[in-house]
Parts: C-alpha cells; structure tokens; sequence
C-alpha cells in the first residue's frame, strides 16, 4: 500500500462477535467483517481493526470568509481556510455538497495534507482559523482531533462545521480542540430525520445541549429550509422556543435556502419569502440574532442590537460594510453587549 494510501487506525469502537468489529462514533453503531466499511464509508474493518482511510487527505483546501461557514459572530470579516475529506454517517437526500459527502471514489482526495502542514498552510496565509468542512468532520474524527491540536500550537482557531451526529461516548474528544462549530439542525422532527435524512433528530440536540452545558465553544446553528417539507410555522415555532428554553437567546441561528439537487431535484428552491417569515418566527420567539442564508437579503444577513436594533455590522452576502461595534462588542448607541468572539 502506498504511502497516500496507508491507513490510520481509529478511535471510537470495540471487538463485537467473532471476525466482528462495532463503530462507536456515531448513533449507527455500525457492526463490520473483516474488509467492510461503515455507512459513512471511511471507517472500514481490516484484520480485526478500526482504521480510517482517509486520515491525511482532503478532497481540497479554499480560503473563504468565515461568514461562509456560516458564522457571523465569530471573529466577523477574517479568513478561514476550509477543508474536507468524503463520505458522512448521515443520508441526506437534499444534500447540498452529496458529490463529495456521498462520495465512495477516494480518488476525489487528491489533495495529500498532515495536520501540521493544514495549520502551516493556514499561518502563511494568515488565516485566523481552519474548518472542517464540506462533509461531516465527525467521520474524520481522528484527522480533525489531529489538526486541531497542531492549529493550535500556531495559534490557529479551529471551526467545525457539522451535524452533530455523533454518540456520547465520543462527542467529548471530538469537541476537545474545537473553537467554534456551525451545527447542521436539519428539521424538528424525528420522521424527518429518519425519512430525509436516515438518522435521528435526539442525538443531534444532545449535542446541542452539550455545547451550551459543557463547553466555551461558541456555537451558531443552521436549518436549511425545504418548501414543503420543514417550512410549517408550528415546527418552526417549536424549534425556534426549544431553541430559547435551551441553549439561551443569545445563540445566531441561520435559516438558509435550499436548492434543488441530489434526489431532491424535484423541488423548488426556498423563496426568500419563506425565509424572512421563520426569521420572523424565530425573532418572535426570542432569539436575538436570526439570519437568512444562500439569498441576497442584506437585512437577513447584517447583525443588529438585540436592544434597541442599531446596526452594528452590515453584511452584503459575505462582505463586510459597517462595523459600528465599540469596546469589541458592544452597541455605539445603547452599550449593549453583542454575543459572541470578535
């Protein structure tokens, strides 16, 4: 086996049966002969061990605005250098990056990268932070845990971006070195989750509930709008208030529209219409900060004071225009603190 192509032994599983090995990273706990690979297809049984095959290759690097995570309120404005690998332990048949997250052709990694050279690239081109991205880094969990500790030994800011399908057991080490992380909260219901995307809704607000009680990392959440699907105004009430009652007002959420592609391409694209009522929905219900993504909607995207409204950073699409915070984070007009890094 070549050196691109040797294989990494991973964490988060345990001897089931005979011959049999079973994966604890994620709620599939899935069990798998000698030579079988896990549903996210990089985990894979070989002689009795766990490894994960694409430890150190990445389906390529871009440098973008962190707001494209998307996360508004984590150091506005700096850059961010993204990466990914392939395959996810979710099916989401709306899938809006499925050529890579459904990917079973590791010949797409064609980029060949250690943890070290990750944070240096990120250092050279004076990025504040790197994310794990494009698919769901939990799957590369050990490669991510890597990266992280070598980003910041150069004072590099990690960001996960993610859906937070991952078990108790191993949500701890996963969140270890992590900075900040967008979670991917699909819908509000469990026949969503379990019709659309082949996974369940309570592992995710475990995680949620982790992030708030057991962390400083900061966090924002994303639900990608479905016409039809997750747009009704009682789940988006309820998930909105859960949202409030739990995690506390002060956490960003961002509606983002959907586009037509992978085995939904027979719907049509959110209309920014439905977007702007569940952010009213979602500002109704008490959160202060609430977002519309994927459409030009510069109202939606700019952050303003959860006190008297002032505009304190103006955003259209990914850049930056006014940024009218005083003392790092407060209001100009009221003094009011902005959550958040800045």
């Amino acid at each position: 086996m070549s050196e691109k192509q040797k294989p990494h032994d991973a964490r988060f599983w345990e001897q089931s049966e005979k011959d049999t090995i079973k994966c604890n990273l994620c709620p599939r706990h899935c069990v798998l002969s000698d030579g079988q690979n896990g549903f996210c297809f990089v985990r894979k049984n070989v002689s009795g061990k766990m490894i994960l095959t694409t430890y150190g290759r990445s389906s390529g690097f871009c440098i973008d605005p962190i707001e494209k995570k998307p996360l508004n309120h984590f150091y506005p404005g700096s850059k961010i250098l993204s990466f990914g690998t392939a395959g996810c332990n979710l099916g989401c048949k709306f899938c809006q990056n499925w050529d890579l997250s459904r990917s079973r052709e590791f010949d797409k990694l064609t980029e060949k990268a250690s943890p070290e050279e990750i944070a240096l690239a990120a250092k050279t081109h004076d990025c504040k932070s790197v994310a794990f991205t494009y698919n769901d880094p939990i799957i590369f969990a050990e490669y991510a845990y890597d990266t992280a500790i070598a980003c910041h030994k150069l004072d590099i800011k990690t960001v996960a971006v993610t859906a937070g399908y991952i078990t108790d057991e191993a949500r701890a080490s996963f969140f270890e070195h992590i900075d900040a992380t967008n979670v991917d909260l699909k819908s509000f219901s469990e026949d969503f989750y379990e019709k659309y995307c082949s996974g369940q809704l309570e592992p995710v607000l475990k995680t949620l509930i982790y992030l708030k009680e057991k962390t400083d990392i900061w966090f924002e959440i994303t639900n990608l709008i479905i016409p039809g699907l997750n747009d009704k105004y009682q789940e988006l009430t309820e998930m909105t208030k859960w949202i409030s009652d739990n995690l506390g007002n002060d956490v960003p959420l961002h509606f983002s529209a959907f586009h037509p592609t992978y085995k939904m391409t027979d719907r049509k694209a959110t209309p920014i219409e439905t977007l702007i009522r569940a952010r009213e929905i979602a500002l109704n219900s008490g959160l202060k900060y609430v977002y519309t993504g994927n459409v030009h909607h510069k109202e939606g995207a700019s952050t303003y004071c959860s006190k008297c409204d002032h505009l304190l950073i103006e955003r259209d699409w990914y850049r930056i225009g006014e940024d009218n915070l005083i003392n790092n984070n407060q209001c100009p007009k009221c003094t009011t603190v902005c959550a958040g890094i800045f």
